[in-house]
């Protein structure tokens, strides 16, 4: 991201094409093709939702407003792509409670902190509609916007989407954090959790149904992306044992092809640079590249592996082993 200190966002699209199961895939093809991805895109009907790359990295939805790239704004800028046209708003008839793929993606967008504010306003009903797309406003308030709201861009999507849907309420016993930075309260019950391999603040920040700014903020936290296995933070509720943490399964030897795109790539590379077996230049990044491949067999000959067994290809005990955190 180019503005890393503003504010985190979540940017909404809609694709302008019918919504359903049978839409999903094709149109999901057709945006990497024409190189215009979000990070994520989700349909209302099926509640299918998938992910493109990274929440924490630039998607590609958004056009550059002069020299500036809209894309790259904020701590992070989630943007997503959701089936169905401008003209009649996917919420109409929307029941949150009866799709657990979009509460989860709700919930990832409170995991990086976005507030659940709407800064520009709701998005507009019309394309005849005026509406100032507010470069202070976008450039410095955290919270969800829509295309419509986004300097140098002309597309009036979402639509008059429902933003007592979008994000909706927090779950019970969590927060949603400040519009505009301002401290945090600390919980009135505190336990202890122990950091696992694989863990991320954000992870467990969802499994204890709070946000990551409150851990950050309730354990004094210098920096949140260098958590210790065995750490000990302080979590907000009673002693309770949480969730056992999910991992990607091994996708098979012949996932792993030059030139593979894939967030699953970029989660095994950070695995790879936590447990001292980099061979990066830059990156990880979503690609599988021979850097991954030099990675891997890195991890491999720390395992134990020689020789031709030690060639940088994940094999399904290898990768069990290495614990790369599930992606959403």
């Amino acid at each position: 991201m180019d503005t890393p200190g503003n504010p985190p966002r979540m940017t909404w699209h809609t694709t302008e094409s019918p919504a359903g199961k049978s839409y999903f895939y094709s149109v999901a093809a057709y945006l990497i093709r024409v190189g215009a991805e979000p990070q994520v895109i989700y349909d209302p009907v099926s509640d299918l939702l998938g992910q493109f790359g990274p929440l924490t990295q630039s998607g590609r939805a958004l056009r550059n407003d002069g020299s500036r790239r809209t894309n790259r704004e904020g701590k992070v800028n989630i943007q997503v792509e959701v089936l169905g046209k401008a003209a009649s708003p996917w919420t109409k008839g929307f029941d949150p409670a009866k799709k657990p793929n979009y509460r989860k993606l709700i919930a990832a967008g409170r995991a990086h902190n976005i507030p659940d504010d709407w800064p520009a306003g709701k998005p507009t009903a019309s394309p005849s509609v005026s509406k100032k797309r507010d470069r202070n406003v976008w450039q410095t308030k955290g919270g969800h916007y829509g295309h419509c709201d986004v300097p140098g861009n002309d597309h009036w999507d979402p639509g008059a989407i429902d933003i007592t849907i979008v994000p909706g309420k927090p779950p019970t016993g969590g927060s949603t954090p400040p519009a505009s930075g301002g401290g945090t309260t600390a919980p009135s019950t505190t336990t202890t959790y122990t950091v696992r391999s694989g863990d991320t603040l954000s992870g467990i920040a969802t499994r204890y149904s709070t946000t990551v700014a409150k851990l950050i903020a309730l354990n004094a936290l210098k920096d949140p992306n260098a958590l210790a296995v065995g750490q000990k933070l302080k979590v907000p509720g009673k002693t309770t044992t949480p969730a056992a943490p999910k991992y990607e399964p091994f996708p098979g030897a012949a996932f792993f092809s030059p030139g593979r795109r894939s967030p699953i790539i970029t989660a095994m590379g950070r695995r790879l640079v936590a447990v001292g077996c980099s061979a990066y230049s830059q990156g990880p990044g979503e690609h599988f590249t021979n850097a991954d491949k030099a990675s891997y067999a890195k991890w491999q000959r720390k395992l134990g592996y020689t020789g031709k067994a030690a060639d940088g290809i994940p094999g399904k005990k290898s990768w069990d082993a290495l614990k790369v955190p599930k992606q959403l």
